[in-house]
C-alpha cells in the first residue's frame, strides 16, 4: 500500500477544522505540533520583539495515496486557504516506505461494522 504525507501549516484557530475535514474524508489520525512560527510574504509585526500574529500549528497526516488529493482539497476548503490570505498552506509528500500503520488502515470489514 502506498502512502502520502499531508503537511498543513494552519492558524491555531483553524486546526480543529482541518482535523475534522481530514477525518471526514478518510484520514485516520494526525500529529499536531503546536506553536510553530513562520513568515510569509509580509514580515510579521512585532511589539518589543514578540510577534503580534497568532500562532500556527503543524498538522501531519499519513494517508493512503488514493485519498490524499481529496483530503487535501477538503482541508483547504474547510480552513479557507484560498479564500483568506495567511490562513494556512498544505502540501503532500510521497512516502517511500512506512511501518506501524496496519492498525490505522480501515479495512472493508471495519467500514461495514461502523455503518451497522
Amino acid at each position: 500500500m502506498k502512502f502520502k504525507m499531508i503537511i498543513a501549516i494552519v492558524q491555531d484557530v483553524k486546526t480543529d477544522l482541518v482535523i475534522n475535514a481530514a477525518r471526514e474524508n478518510g484520514a485516520t489520525g494526525c500529529t499536531v505540533i503546536t506553536s510553530a512560527r513562520g513568515e510569509g510574504l509580509t514580515p510579521a509585526k512585532t511589539f518589543l520583539g514578540l510577534t503580534v500574529e497568532g500562532q500556527r500549528d503543524l498538522v501531519l497526516m499519513m494517508v493512503e495515496e488514493h485519498l490524499s488529493r481529496h483530503i487535501l482539497e477538503a482541508i483547504s476548503t474547510a480552513a479557507g486557504f484560498e479564500a483568506e490570505p495567511g490562513t494556512g498552506i498544505a502540501v503532500t509528500i510521497d512516502l517511500e516506505d512506512a511501518v506501524g500503520f496496519s492498525s490505522q488502515i480501515k479495512t472493508i470489514e471495519q467500514e461495514i461494522e461502523s455503518e451497522i
